[in-house]
Order: structure tokens, then C-alpha cells, then sequence
């Protein structure tokens, strides 16, 4: 059904927005920064978080998966909490939360002190990325979308592309303790300023009373299930695992009972019915492809520097700053574009940008460095502002004002779980293609390889200092360059896997319409 078709217009909106009010959504978009930013920042630093609270190689991954999670359970819960506590005292309350859950990771000194800090910190953290969303679209109006659309996109994107190098730069000048201790002055600032500024809305506290408590633990259960089993399944080899095959059976027990609980209560906690949106529906898929290209290659252009080029946290961090860079730049292009041009247009432009960089770095070497991967950084930059600012319009910018802080919720978490699906989908691939091409090249490395010998007798004059030692040596060392081959090709291999995933979303264009009916904010703005 089509949205042109349904969605009644809303009231008409003032045409000048008062300034307590652009002053209260720069303080929120500023959290929404810390908290998106959060997911990303620890992520060069593991190693050294890993030492300071003595945690096992196996552990430390929670610091990153516990936050997560949490995070991914809150998202959609906001639209209900924000009706009840109102925008003012939920987004507060979700500051305030954050901040004081940073100082308690900071001041953590085991493992599990740290991932019950973390899992706070990304659920009340959580609630701050929607509500920011649905307040743009109620507060502004239409005209002024070409400014804050892209405002919003640069900061819901960029915060995880820079959170590495951030990340790198606070933990090498001064301790890893500083990723948390960084958020606690802007986090008091934020607070301050929601409480002073916010007052858009009114709580109701009646809606208390019929609150789903079941459909949030079912919810809290799903979600966290599925968040595990993504980030966790590649390295346990999926069904071989006992725990994944258990959890991915709790996931669709609590998941069938959730959307069945959700679909039949009169009031449900969370609302699916901006699903009859075809444009909704089709934001939602293009967010989650999007979530793929901006969590999967922030983790995949690490993995090759690190593993391949062993560079530093901060010299990663340096690297992959032009993307940043590329998304500040285009942001106000792309929203002048984004009120003159079929956002059809460019959403295929943007994920077509998205292929031709990943195309690019399918030819990757273990030779390639910033300058080898400065092109496909620059497209992906562009290609993320494109479509972010157009997929949010296009998804939220023709729903009524009911609807939006759910539906806000709900589109984000279709972006945060792109990302799941996405790292899943390349950590699974990275082993399976890794083994592969490790098999192929150890059954061309042999001793009846002329080259192989030859190459294996340089290094053992290369090594000869080392006296009988040598031999080995130079026989560990040819087994690092296979190894380090068969990594470049699997990384390459899995760039040409996400050039076809982004190719094939744009063949979803053609059950997009051209947003004609007026919005939570007013109108459509094209």
C-alpha cells in the first residue's frame, strides 16, 4: 500500500523553529555522538583494556559485545518510554545514565565489573540515537531538512568510522581508562542542557500502568540472543557450538512469541504499523544494507591494516580518517541534492559508489597501503552521506507524527543490525575463504615447487647469522608469507562479496516511491 496513498497530512508547521528549541537538539545530537560514538571507540584499543582489567583473549570482546546488545534492546523500546517519561525526562534521564556508567567503566578492574558497566552504558545510552531522530522530523520543518538531514546522517555515521582513531589517539597519549573519561564533561554538559532546553512533549504516566512487562523481557531476550549469535557464532563455527545451536533456539522461541505478543495486544510496546509504509519498509532494507557498509568496512579496513601491515592503533586510525573527512565533505551537497533530486537517484548513485570502492579494494595486495586505499575511503565516505541523509528522509519524512518515535526506533535498529549481519557475514567468510586459499597455496608452496625452494634457501642465507637456526627460521618465515597471502586474498574476496550485496539492494529501487505526502514534520520536503 502505498504511502502517498494513506498517510493523512499533519497539522501545518511553523515555518520558524524557536531557538530553545535548535539549542536542545544540538545538545541531544551532541549525545546521540557519544553514544554512537561508544560502540566504535574501544575497538583499537582492546588490547590494552585486555591488560588492565587482566581479561582473557576470549573475554575481552565483551567489552564491545556487551554494549551491543544492551543498545539494540533500548533502540526500539524508545518510542514507548518516550510517551510515558516524555522526550525531556527520558533523554536526561539516558544522559545522565551514560555518563555515570563511563565513570564506572573507567573505573572498572575485572572483566565482569566491566561488562555489567558496558551493558548499562549501551542501554541507556541506547535511547538517545532514535529520540533524535523522531525530534528532527517534529520540530523542524520540511525546508530545513537539507540542513539537518545531513547533520544527523554525518554524526550517526562518522561517529563509528572515527571512534577507532579516537580511540587510538586517547589510549597511546594517555590511557585506555580515557575512553570513558572523555564522555563525562560532555555527558554533564548534555544533561544540563536537555533538562534546560527540552520541552517538546508532556510525559504520560497512565501509560505505566498497562505496561508489556512480559513483551520487554521477550524483547530483551530476542535481541539479545540474536546480537550474541551474530557477533559471537563466526568464531565459534556456528552449529558446531552447543551454545550458538541452544541460543539460536531461545532466539526464535522468544522472537515467535514477541512478534506474536506484539501483533495481537491492542496497545503493543512496540509498534510494527509504519511497516504498511512501503517507503518505511524500504528505508528499513536500505538502512540495513547501509549498516553493513558502515560497521562491516570500518571493521574490515582494520583487520587488513593490523594483520597485514601491522599498523598501530593510531597509525589505523590516521588511515581510515578519510572517510571521515570524505562524509564532512559531502554532507552539504548531499543535502541540497537530497531536496533536488529523486531520492531514487541517490540512494542507486550512493550504493553504486559503494560497489565501485569495494570493487576497487577487491584487487587488494598485501602491498597496499593509504594510498592504494585512498579512493575506495573516499567513495565510501561519499557514497554513506548520500545515502544516509536520502534513507532517512525517505523513510521518516512521510509518516505522521504518531508514528515517528517508534518507527525512528525501529530504522535505526535496522541499521545497527545490518551491522551484525554484517560482521557475521565477514568474519564467517574471512575463516572459510582464509582456509581455502591457505590449502591452495600450501599445495603450490612444496618441495616440488622450484620457486618455493628457491625462495626458502634466499631466506636461509638471508638468515645465516643465526647460525644452525637458520633453516627453521627461514621456514617459519615463508609460512607467515603464505599465511599473510591467503588473508590479502581472503580480505579481497570478501570486498567482491560486498560489491554484489550493494549492487543487488539497488535493484530494490523500483518499489520505492517519490515521497509526496506530508510528514511528522509537514510535509515531504521534495
Amino acid at each position: 500500500m502505498s504511502a502517498t496513498a494513506t498517510i493523512p497530512a499533519a497539522p501545518a508547521q511553523a515555518e520558524t523553529v524557536p531557538t530553545r528549541h535548535i539549542i536542545a537538539f544540538f545538545f541531544m545530537v551532541f549525545g546521540m555522538f557519544m553514544a554512537i560514538l561508544d560502540i566504535q571507540i574501544v575497538s583499537s584499543s582492546l588490547a590494552e583494556i585486555q591488560a588492565g582489567i587482566s581479561a582473557s583473549a576470549d573475554e575481552i570482546s565483551w567489552v564491545q559485545t556487551s554494549y551491543l546488545i544492551a543498545e539494540v534492546v533500548m533502540i526500539p523500546l524508545s518510542g514507548t518510554l518516550t510517551r510515558i517519561f516524555s522526550t525531556r525526562w527520558l533523554f536526561v534521564g539516558s544522559a545522565v545514565g551514560f555518563t555515570l556508567m563511563s565513570l564506572a567503566c573507567a573505573l572498572s578492574s575485572s572483566i565482569g565489573e566491566m561488562m555489567v558497566w558496558r551493558a548499562l552504558q549501551g542501554f541507556l545510552g541506547g535511547a538517545m540515537i532514535p529520540t533524535v531522530f523522531a525530534t528532527s522530523f517534529t520540530i523542524f520543518p520540511p525546508k530545513m531538512r537539507n540542513i539537518i538531514s545531513p547533520i544527523i546522517g554525518l554524526i550517526a555515521t562518522m561517529a563509528p568510522t572515527v571512534g577507532p582513531t579516537i580511540g587510538g589517539y586517547l589510549t597511546e597519549l594517555f590511557s585506555w581508562h580515557w575512553l570513558f573519561l572523555v564522555n563525562i564533561v560532555p555527558g554533564i554538559a548534555v544533561s544540563i542542557g536537555a533538562w534546560a532546553f527540552i520541552d517538546f512533549d508532556k510525559p504520560n504516566f497512565s501509560l505505566v500502568k498497562g505496561f508489556d512487562w512480559a513483551g520487554l523481557a521477550l524483547l530483551a531476550i530476542f535481541l539479545g540472543t540474536l546480537e550474541y549469535v551474530l557477533e559471537e557464532g563466526a568464531a565459534d563455527d556456528w552449529l558446531n557450538s552447543e551454545v550458538i545451536r541452544n541460543l539460536m533456539a531461545v532466539c526464535a522461541v522468544s522472537g515467535g512469541m514477541f512478534f506474536y505478543r506484539m501483533f495481537t495486544k491492542p496497545n503493543p510496546l512496540v509498534d510494527f504499523s509504519a511497516f504498511k509504509n512501503r517507503n518505511f519498509t524500504a528505508g528499513c532494507l536500505f538502512s540495513f544494507t547501509m549498516g553493513i557498509g558502515l560497521y562491516g568496512l570500518t571493521y574490515l579496513y582494520p583487520v587488513y591494516l593490523a594483520r597485514i601491515q601491522h599498523y598501530s592503533a593510531m597509525m589505523i586510525g590516521q588511515t581510515m580518517f578519510v572517510t571521515g573527512i570524505a562524509m564532512f565533505l559531502t554532507a552539504p551537497l548531499a543535502g541540497r541534492l537530497s531536496t533536488k533530486v529523486d531520492p531514487r537517484i541517490m540512494i542507486g548513485g550512493g550504493f553504486i559508489g559503494f560497489a565501485i570502492g569495494t570493487w576497487q579494494a577487491s584487487a587488494i595486495n598485501s602491498d597496499w597501503a593509504f594510498w592504494e586505499l585512498l579512493i575506495p575511503q573516499i567513495l565510501r565516505g561519499v557514497s554513506l552521506m548520500m545515502c544516509m541523509v536520502t534513507v532517512t528522509n525517505m523513510a521518516l519524512g512521510t509518516l505522521p507524527p504518531m508514528q515517528l518515535r517508534g518507527a525512528s526506533g525501529l530504522f535505526n535498529l535496522t541499521r545497527n543490525l545490518g551491522g551484525a549481519v554484517g560482521l557475521a557475514l565477514i568474519n564467517t567468510t574471512m575463516n572459510q575463504r582464509f582456509d581455502l586459499h591457505l590449502k591452495r597455496l600450501h599445495d603450490s608452496v612444496n618441495w616440488s615447487s622450484d620457486t618455493a625452494v628457491q625462495t626458502l634457501n634466499n631466506m636461509t642465507d638471508a638468515f645465516s647469522s643465526m647460525g644452525s637456526n637458520a633453516p627453521l627460521v627461514a621456514l617459519k618465515q615463508l609460512s607467515g608469507l603464505v599465511r599473510k597471502q591467503a588473508m590479502t586474498m581472503a580480505i579481497a574476496d570478501i570486498f567482491f562479496l560486498l560489491t554484489i550485496v550493494f549492487l543487488l539492494i539497488v535493484l530494490m529501487l523500483p518499489i520505492v516511491e517519490k515521497p509526496k505526502a506530508v510528514g511528522g514534520a509537514g510535509g515531504g520536503g521534495h
